[in-house]
């Protein structure tokens, strides 16, 4: 597993997930329960993971669908 991006951000992370999902590409979210454990403050970010072999072209997928949102 690699990662793709850290955030604080739930509605973030769960549209990359939606993003790569459309490509069939598997993501997971690690960290949620820590970073709620510290109350939120946004000290320890989410960190959205991808496997190895799908992280130049999830990368790819989320910049795109970033630039497409601007």
């Amino acid at each position: 597993m690699k990662e793709l991006f850290r955030s604080n951000d739930p509605v973030r992370l769960s549209w990359a997930q939606a993003v790569l999902a459309e490509d069939g590409i598997q993501s997971v979210v690690l960290d949620t329960y820590t970073s709620i454990i510290e109350g939120s403050i946004g000290a320890i970010p989410r960190r959205l993971m991808v496997e190895d072999r799908h992280h130049a072209r999830a990368r790819a997928l989320v910049a795109s669908a970033e630039r497409d949102l601007a």
